[in-house]
């Protein structure tokens, strides 16, 4: 004997048949709605200067954020060199390298 489930999504807003399910996030609370095409567009259209503005959050749930700006690796290798510093013509530079680069600027 064989089994067929379906299942039907309603729109949340106005109960008619669903086209997708839309998850989104306010206040650091996830939700998911069940929309038509219709609300599905009215939804993205009424966040889309909030989703421009906003920063995206990484997997783990933190905001990207930049707060510092890494010094050019070649600039970095340069002045190493300059200094007598042992570093490597190529891949990575040694955190010690780094380090004095920033405190002798």
């Amino acid at each position: 004997m064989a089994q067929r489930v379906v299942v039907t999504l309603f729109d949340d807003i106005d109960g008619s048949e669903a086209a997708e399910t839309i998850a989104f996030g306010v206040d650091g609370r996830m939700y998911e709605i069940d929309l038509n095409e219709a609300n599905a567009r009215k939804l993205r259209k009424a966040l889309e200067p909030f989703v421009s503005a906003g920063r995206k959050r990484s997997r783990s749930g933190k905001a990207y954020r930049q707060t510092e700006v890494a010094p050019d690796p070649a600039a970095v290798r340069a002045w190493a060199q300059a200094n007598r510093m042992d570093v490597p013509a190529r891949g990575r530079i040694p955190k010690k390298v780094y380090e004095a680069f920033a405190a002798a600027q």
